[in-house]
C-alpha cells in the first residue's frame, strides 16, 4: 500500500475509535452542548424583549433578538464541543495508549487526525442540534441564498477545524483531564466577550478592542451576514484569516508535542 493509503486507513481506524468513545461516554458532549442551548433559551425568553428593544431602538420584538443571537451561539457551540476534544486527547496522552501506539506499525499522524475529524463531526452535529432548537423557538433565515448557506456551512466547518487543532494542542500539554478542561475554557469564554449577545458598538469604549480583535467576533459577524443578509464588510476576510492562522498554529503545535520522545 502507498503511504497515502496507509495514512487514510489508519486515520479512519482512529476516527472509528474516537466515535466509539463518544458514543459510549456521551455525558461530556451532552453537558457541553447544553451550555449554548441553555444560554439561547435564557436570553431569548428572559432578556429577549428588552434586548430586542435596545437593538432596534423601538418596541420589543423577541424575534429580532433571536435572529441576532443565533449566529453567535452557533460558534459558541463549536468552542464548547472542542473542550471534549482537549479532554479526550489528554486522556490518551496520560493513560499510556499513545505509548502503545508508538510501538505499533501505524501512521503516527493518524492518532491526531482521528481526533480532529471526530471532533469536527461532533461540532457539526452539535451545531445542527442547536440550530434545530433555534428554529423551534422562532429563528428564520429567509433572506439567505443557497450560495450563502453553503458559505455559512463552510465557515462553520473551517472554524470547527481551527478550534479543534488548538484544543488538541491544549490537551497534549495538559497533565490531566481536569487541566485540559481548564486550559480549553478560553474557547468558551471568548464568545462571551464578543458580539454574540450585543453589538461591539454598544460596549464601553475601552472594552471594544477586546471584543473586536479576537477570532470569534469577525466569524460571528460573517455568519450573521450570510444567514440574515446583513453587511459583512471586512469581517469575511478576517474570519478566514483567523481560521487559517489558528489551524496552522494548532497543527504545528500539536505535531511538535506529539513528535517529542516520551520521557
Amino acid at each position: 500500500m502507498s503511504s497515502l493509503s496507509l495514512t487514510v486507513r489508519d486515520s479512519a481506524t482512529m476516527l472509528r475509535r474516537n466515535l466509539l468513545h463518544a458514543r459510549r461516554y456521551p455525558s461530556l458532549t451532552l453537558n457541553l452542548l447544553l451550555t449554548p442551548i441553555m444560554l439561547l433559551l435564557l436570553f431569548v425568553y428572559i432578556f429577549g424583549d428588552v434586548m430586542s428593544a435596545g437593538l432596534g431602538g423601538g418596541g420589543a420584538d423577541r424575534s429580532a433578538y433571536i435572529a441576532y443571537l443565533v449566529p453567535g451561539l452557533v460558534l459558541m457551540t463549536i468552542g464548547s464541543t472542542t473542550i471534549g476534544t482537549a479532554v479526550s486527547v489528554s486522556n490518551d496522552m496520560t493513560e499510556g495508549i499513545i505509548a502503545r501506539f508508538r510501538t505499533m506499525a501505524i501512521h503516527r499522524g493518524s492518532v491526531l487526525i482521528g481526533h480532529v475529524i471526530g471532533s469536527v463531526l461532533q461540532s457539526v452535529i452539535s451545531v445542527v442540534l442547536v440550530g434545530a432548537v433555534a428554529v423551534a423557538i422562532g429563528f428564520r433565515s429567509t433572506d439567505a441564498t443557497v450560495l450563502e448557506w453553503i458559505a455559512a456551512f463552510g465557515l462553520v466547518t473551517a472554524f470547527a477545524l481551527a478550534l479543534t487543532w488548538i484544543a488538541v494542542g491544549m490537551g497534549m500539554i495538559s497533565p490531566s483531564a481536569e487541566a485540559a478542561s481548564n486550559n480549553a475554557l478560553p474557547l468558551v469564554f471568548l464568545p462571551l466577550i464578543s458580539s454574540t449577545f450585543v453589538p461591539v458598538d454598544a460596549m464601553p469604549g475601552w472594552f471594544q478592542p477586546i471584543a473586536e480583535y479576537q477570532p470569534f467576533t469577525p466569524a460571528i459577524e460573517t455568519l450573521r451576514g450570510l444567514l440574515l443578509g446583513t453587511e459583512i464588510g471586512h469581517n469575511g476576510w478576517l474570519a478566514v484569516a483567523w481560521c487559517v492562522a489558528l489551524a496552522v498554529l494548532g497543527y504545528f503545535w500539536s505535531k511538535a508535542v506529539f513528535d517529542r520522545d516520551p520521557k
